[in-house]
């Protein structure tokens, strides 16, 4: 089963005098549980297609159906209901909040969903220790380093069990033995958790860690291709 697809997906941003076209007509499919990167230069629209996928944005033009239904079925709260429940991001900046602890962290989706209150510090928990910071979960941003930033930042992606987790250059700011451990996790997430994962990159030593590649070029899939050496799952990336 499909959980995404486009078809003739474009967009284009006006500034009232000129139109830049960031893409034009793009179409693919993801399964559910396929882990999928999307590379390309910077200027080829990856970004712009993550926003659209993870319904931060809309299409100028185009079929986009999530779960089998057509996102342009859905009310604006249905969009925001999607976006808790069942879509988890992780960002290259973390996106954390300062002066807040890693457990206050983790909770902040549940703020907005339909889990009880009384749930949420299990919940937040669960998602912490299945990252490997159990240990961390009192502390404030500033006491972690940046492969723990960016590890509370997929364990709060994770605490509202979403279908799907869109990863967006989530070693970008790390080093390469962080960067490692995140993608060792987000593997994980997918082969066996089950995860559908779409993550962009620059990198292709990040990018091999998926199922498939999709390269973008000016707006354009360029090619679209099954990984062959795909890079395995670490079973020490809590260390």
């Amino acid at each position: 089963m499909n959980i995404i697809e486009v078809k003739n997906l474009k967009k284009a941003y006006h500034d009232g005098v000129t139109e830049t076209v960031a893409l034009s007509g793009v179409s693919f499919s993801v399964r559910k549980g396929e882990f999928v990167a999307i590379m390309g230069p910077s200027g080829s629209g990856k970004s712009t297609l993550l926003h659209l996928l993870g319904l931060l944005d809309i299409p100028t033009s185009g079929h986009y159906s999530f779960n089998g239904k057509t996102v342009t079925s859905y009310s604006s709260d249905d969009l925001a209901r999607l976006r808790n429940k069942e879509i988890g991001f992780v960002f290259q900046s973390f996106n954390l909040l300062a002066r807040t602890t890693v457990l206050e962290n983790v909770k902040l989706p549940l703020v907005y969903s339909e889990v009880p209150e009384h749930e949420w510090n299990e919940r937040a928990t669960k998602a912490i220790e299945a990252v490997g910071l159990g240990h961390r979960i009192g502390h404030y941003q500033a006491e972690l380093s940046g492969g723990e930033r960016q590890r509370v930042a997929i364990a709060r992606a994770l605490v509202t069990d979403p279908e799907v987790i869109f990863a967006d250059e989530p070693t970008g700011n790390l080093d390469s033995k962080s960067g490692k451990n995140v993608m060792s996790i987000i593997q994980k997430l997918n082969q066996i958790d089950g995860k559908t994962v779409v993550l962009i990159t620059h990198e292709t030593s990040t990018a091999e860690h998926a199922e498939r590649i999709i390269r973008l070029m000016d707006g354009e899939i360029e090619s679209d291709t099954k990984v062959k050496n795909r890079l395995s799952v670490d079973d020490e990336y809590v260390k």
